[in-house]
């Protein structure tokens, strides 16, 4: 009797097919594709996502590099034997066998070796590189577990790898190390702390970039409920103004106001631990969501370590909304 087919042995056959799986990772989970352009353009298609917005391409191991881009300057040789495995990725110029589809046309492509035992495991058993945004409409919150992607995007994905709950919660890192002072142009899971203390420098985050990567559009993470960001101090009395004032509203009640009584529909008290904030955000948003509220309350929490991170999605999520 033949033994039955692994859950990774059928997600690297319908890669090799053509089709799509959400694969988890230690940051969220991934709409991936091999590396062809009609596999590509259906991440788009299944996303609503525009095609001028680059993918990042998933590999198994930091040695693979060289065979995705046209050179590894020594600065991303450095980052990549600190951080890689690990929710970091660096835009390199591109190499021949990256699809432009999948950078958006540009001619640098975003590269990453996840931290996720069932995500390492697809890459080696698929043996090439998997193109993966996250696996969710376009500019709505980011997936954390595997019921978040059935739940939002269903039967357009062809197969999906259940690894659990994702550990970092917000997406990686971006690092342009296109030229010889790297810059980050979205702040996630790898700290700028972290990356200044291996690069014994200081790091930019420049608002604007000339090149374009994921999560930079101004509206983006964003759940249904619309967010509004205000001080710390003002969460309390914002969210109780507005609930007088009829809306449904969700509040991120800051670190330091635990104690505080809040009237509205739904409270969310924020973890004084920012690893653990970071790693609960997008479920907060997505339960906020389910609860019925029409506005969520918050706070940028300090800019330091991962509540940088925080701060740019939350920023993203309050940010104009396309006209519908």
């Amino acid at each position: 009797m033949a033994s039955p087919i692994s859950d990774i042995e059928q997600a690297a056959e319908v890669l090799r097919v053509g089709g799509l799986v959400a694969l988890p990772t230690e940051t969220v989970y991934g709409l991936g594709a091999a590396e062809d352009p009609a596999a590509v353009a259906r991440i788009f298609r299944v996303k609503g996502r525009p095609p001028s917005h680059p993918l990042i391409v998933h590999i198994a191991a930091a040695d693979q590099l060289d065979d995705w881009v046209e050179t590894v300057p020594d600065t991303a040789r450095l980052l990549a034997e600190h951080f890689w495995p690990g929710p970091l990725t660096l835009v390199l110029r591109r190499g021949h066998r990256v699809p432009l589809e999948a950078t958006g046309g540009l001619e640098t492509v975003a590269v990453r070796v996840p931290d996720h035992p069932v995500a390492l495991a697809l890459l080696s058993a698929f043996g090439g590189g998997v193109t993966a945004p996250s696996a969710n409409r376009f500019g709505s919150v980011s997936p954390t577990t595997a019921g978040h992607v059935r739940a939002e995007l269903g039967d357009a994905v062809d197969f999906v790898l259940d690894g659990g709950s994702c550990e970092v919660g917000v997406e990686s890192t971006i690092v342009d190390v296109t030229s010889d002072i790297p810059s980050i142009l979205r702040p996630g899971g790898v700290t700028r702390e972290a990356l200044e203390a291996v690069l014994g420098r200081s790091i930019a985050v420049p608002s604007t970039s000339h090149v374009r990567v994921p999560g930079q559009h101004p509206s983006h993470y964003a759940p249904s409920a619309r967010v509004v960001l205000v001080e710390p101090e003002r969460v309390v009395a914002e969210a109780e103004l507005a609930q007088e004032a009829g809306h449904k509203v969700g509040v991120f009640v800051p670190t330091g106001f635990a104690d505080a009584a809040v009237k509205a529909h739904a409270v969310v008290t924020v973890p004084d631990s920012v690893d653990a904030y970071a790693h609960g955000l997008y479920g907060y948003l997505r339960k906020l969501d389910q609860q019925g509220c029409d506005l969520i309350i918050a706070s940028l929490p300090p800019e330091e370590g991962l509540g940088l991170a925080i701060a740019n999605r939350l920023r993203r999520a309050a940010g104009p909304r396309p006209s519908r």
